[in-house]
């Protein structure tokens, strides 16, 4: 069979955390760098969202199936536990950070601070009032790794690679940084994790805000 092909723009963070989960399981894949809707998008997700993978005959898109594929199919550490409950917790805090967390951290402020009108005044002003809510997310998820530094057990497992990357654009800018100031562990718990080898080698460069 092929490699794995996974089909995406690198700044997105869901691309991010599906190339973390190969570069963790040391698995061979192609990055076919690809805008959300265009021609070669469309062709697998029915949406035109990214990321999607082909490998050999199966086409999968949305992070969440990719990444159990990924995990099932390919040798290396288990980045989905086997245990039921630590693979159901994965998938709580998986949900979790998909409604929440990439909601407000990406779709309403990241994006918006980066791509948006810095004159329009009604888009900035959405921004502001997401960093509210960006902070109460910050709050459960300091909580959630006091402990252990993970998500779920002691080990690194999906639920972590799908969320550094939001948090790692977070921290990038002014205001995100001056939320996480107000929570050590989770600044800790990026820190830590943005020094793997998976973070660095999946690391793509968007516009400053």
């Amino acid at each position: 069979m092929s490699d794995l092909e996974i089909i995406g723009t690198p700044i997105s963070n869901y691309v991010r955390a599906i190339r973390m989960v190969c570069e963790e399981k040391s698995v061979a894949y192609s990055l076919i760098p690809a805008m959300p809707h265009t021609p070669e998008v469309d062709a697998v997700h029915p949406s035109g969202l990214v990321p999607c993978i082909r490998h050999g005959d199966t086409l999968l898109f949305e992070s969440k199936a990719i990444a159990t594929y990924i995990d099932q199919v390919f040798g290396g550490p288990k980045l989905i536990p086997d245990n039921p409950i630590l693979a159901a917790q994965v998938e709580q805090w998986v949900s979790y950070c998909n409604t929440k967390v990439d909601r407000f951290i990406m779709r309403e402020f990241v994006v918006p601070s980066l791509f948006g009108d810095k004159e329009d005044a009604s888009l900035q002003k959405k921004i502001t009032e997401s960093l509210k809510t960006i902070e109460e997310c910050c709050a459960v998820l300091d909580k959630s790794v006091a402990q252990t530094s993970h998500l779920v057990g002691n080990s690194f497992t999906y639920a972590d690679c799908n969320v550094i990357p939001m948090l790692a654009a977070l921290q990038s800018l002014p205001r995100g940084q001056d939320i996480l100031a107000k929570f050590p562990n989770l600044t800790a718990y990026i820190a830590k994790h943005a020094s793997r080898e998976s973070f660095k080698a999946t690391e793509a460069t968007p516009p400053t805000g």
